[in-house]
């Protein structure tokens, strides 16, 4: 268990926490929210003990462990390969590998009936049984694993960490993570630097986490598929909600609708008493019930409404109408070197099109939208620009572009649309550029706020066709909504690289997929083409399984025997596997009684939480039922993965039985 305990920080004057106090649970998937500047990262640092409190403190158990992936900033060995640094992520294995092999060594140069040679004969048998316990033989799975999970091949396991972009090494770091399986799991925009696959790979690795895990993400398709509680962060409060985003969005207005009605109630009540209290101030008869109201006026607690977000919304020029064909691809190739990147493609755009653009890290996504952008030569093949088309281009390499020595409100004049300045700093605003921000100079803005200085300057831009690669990387939710809204009144044609599904899906009326060797145009948006992908992906898996076990019954190993002697191989075939397998099947049968009654428990709980009066009851209730069902969850997922342990083990028995079987009596 963690508990935070009255965590204080100021920053100047200004309290960033107030006595922040709450307890997480062992197994919680938590999305930790909040406006920017709230100190979402801050609190993730403090937890991580990488940061100090003013005053307060984290509290867990002594052998509790933390991991911590910041948004950016990570630094792998450069010496290293990616498998190398990756496998870091077990130093404990390692130094027990290290020491096998120094008692091997020992143990070589021993006579076998010396006290000594026992002794080490000893020692080594106990290093390997640790190895055994903590997975030391199934370590270079458990490595490919993640690190195709997350996007690598095998041929990127042997490169050297310098050989990536900041987004992969941010993936190297979080493999780690991930293999290291601390007990608090802290993520801070884990999907920054994520693909659509990688993405979806690693939502099911975290629901199935043996620890706890706290996100800090701007994704809210990615919250409200892994987290089932929300803490939110404002004015130095931390407020608990026991459902996933959406679920907190919603008690959240419901909360403000109602505090608001308390609120002008309150007013109403002030703005009387203080009326009472002027007009009788000096009303020697009324001087007792004025000095009451005035005490009256003084105890009452003022309500405090949280800050409203001003109604600010964006929207584009009208674009000049184009031709009907946009773009044209015909038998294009691109090539860097030795390496072909696309090979005789050919892809046309029209008119009115919303793609959004998905597929694996270096498939090849952003060279494709460059070209389509006029911003890369291609080495052969055609791309035939229609007509009246004007493409607008957007990539996060434009910041660099920006003039240092200019402020923001200076760079969006440059943009030359004729707006005034009054909507310019509205246009800013809706990029988290708020009051006197816009006047800070670009040379010392991060690197997200000058993304999102040239993105605002880029939607000036009244062209027809626009392309975007990953537009919301550095925005909050509400900058993504104003977007979303901007690109849905859209009336030109779209190209959205991105892996932010609940932001794509509104917006786009078609799915390109990026593959290696080929791409592949899907009629929907893109919760449309993963769940044709995952349909294709069943269907093969389902093949698959059905050709290996064609394959196993057309095995033939009593060929060539007698009648006799085929029924006594049989017979002795079958006593000697039962004999082997019988302990793990009822172990196996002991288990799936255990799995049906946590199913029978979870059904009984998903059916209480589906009445819509269950949230209105006692908080504590929904929060003692919330977390049952998590604990439910959690030991079904855990009994599963020990049926399946186990149902493997059974497998390969009887996988290899036929040929182990052979060997035994030859």
């Amino acid at each position: 268990m963690l508990q935070l305990d009255k965590i204080t920080l100021y920053f100047g004057d200004r309290p960033l926490f107030d006595g922040v106090s709450t307890t997480i649970n062992p197994g919680e998937r938590i999305g930790l929210v909040g406006p920017n500047g709230a100190g979402k990262s801050t609190l993730l640092k403090i937890i991580a003990g990488e940061q100090e409190a003013d005053s307060g403190s984290v509290n867990m158990s002594n052998s509790a462990t933390v991991g911590y992936l910041p948004q950016d900033g990570v630094d792998p060995d450069p010496d290293l390969t990616v498998y190398e640094e990756v496998e870091q992520a077990f130093s404990e294995i390692l130094s027990l590998r290290e020491k096998q092999e120094q008692l091997q060594n020992k143990l070589d140069t021993l006579k076998a009936e010396s006290d000594e040679h026992t002794q080490a004969l000893d020692e080594f048998g106990q290093v390997q049984h640790q190895l055994e316990n903590i997975g030391s033989y199934t370590l270079q799975t458990d490595i490919e694993r993640v690190l195709m999970g997350l996007g690598f091949n095998e041929e990127d396991f042997s490169r050297s960490t310098t050989e990536f972009s900041g987004g992969w090494l941010m993936r190297i770091a979080l493999a780690k993570l991930l293999l290291r399986q601390p007990t608090y799991l802290l993520l801070d925009e884990p999907t920054n630097h994520l693909d659509i696959e990688s993405l979806q790979w690693i939502e099911s690795f975290l629901k199935n986490y043996d620890g706890t895990v706290i996100i800090v993400s701007h994704d809210r398709a990615f919250l409200d598929s892994v987290t089932t509680r929300t803490l939110a962060l404002r004015r130095g409060n931390l407020d608990d909600y026991a459902g996933n985003f959406s679920f907190y969005e919603k008690k959240y207005a419901e909360e403000q609708e109602l505090l608001k009605k308390q609120y002008e109630n309150q007013q109403k009540e002030r703005k009387q008493t203080q009326e009472f209290i002027d007009r009788f101030r000096y009303k020697a008869t009324k001087a007792k019930q004025v000095q009451s109201r005035i005490k009256q006026l003084e105890k009452m607690e003022e309500i405090e409404l949280d800050e409203e977000q001003s109604e600010i919304s964006f929207s584009f020029p009208p674009p000049e109408r184009s031709g009907q064909v946009v773009l044209k691809l015909r038998d294009l190739v691109k090539k860097y070197g030795d390496n072909t990147v696309f090979d005789g493609i050919d892809y046309e755009i029209e008119r009115g099109d919303k793609i959004a653009v998905v597929g694996p890290n270096g498939a090849g996504k952003s060279t494709l939208i460059r070209i389509l952008a006029g911003m890369e030569p291609i080495t052969s093949g055609k791309r035939e620009v229609g007509y009246n088309v004007t493409p607008g281009y957007f990539a996060q390499h434009q910041a660099e572009e920006l003039d240092p020595k200019n402020n923001a409100l200076e760079e969006m004049r440059l943009a030359g649309s004729g707006e005034n300045d009054t909507r310019l700093r509205t246009i800013l605003g809706c990029f988290l550029f708020v009051g006197d921000d816009v006047f800070k100079k670009v040379g010392v803005l991060s690197g997200g706020e000058k993304s999102r200085v040239a993105l605002a300057k880029m939607l000036l831009n009244s062209g027809n066709f626009l392309i975007f690669d990953e537009p919301t990387n550095h925005l909050d939710m509400q900058s993504k909504n104003i977007l979303q809204q901007a690109l849905q009144q859209y009336e030109g044609t779209l190209m959205i690289v991105s892996h932010d599904r609940d932001f794509l899906d509104p917006i786009v009326n078609k799915t390109l997929e990026i593959q290696p060797g080929y791409i592949k145009t899907w009629l929907g948006n893109v919760s449309y083409y993963l769940d044709k992908k995952r349909e294709e992906r069943d269907a093969k898996e389902e093949q698959a399984a059905e050709q290996k076990s064609e394959k196993m019954r057309t095995a033939d190993p009593t060929e060539g025997m007698s009648r006799k002697e085929q029924r006594r191989y049989e017979a002795e075939k079958r006593n000697a596997l039962s004999r082997k397998v019988k302990p793990l099947k009822k172990r196996l049968n002991e288990i799936e009684s255990e799995i049906e009654e946590l199913e029978v428990r979870k059904m009984e709980i998903e059916e209480l939480m589906a009445d819509p009066t269950f949230y209105d009851d006692d908080e504590d209730r929904v929060k003692e039922i919330s977390l049952e069902y998590e604990t439910v969850k959690s030991d079904s997922a855990e009994k599963m993965e020990k049926w399946e342990e186990i149902a493997g083990r059974i497998e390969h028995i009887e996988d290899s039985f036929d040929k182990e079987y052979q060997t035994s009596i030859s």
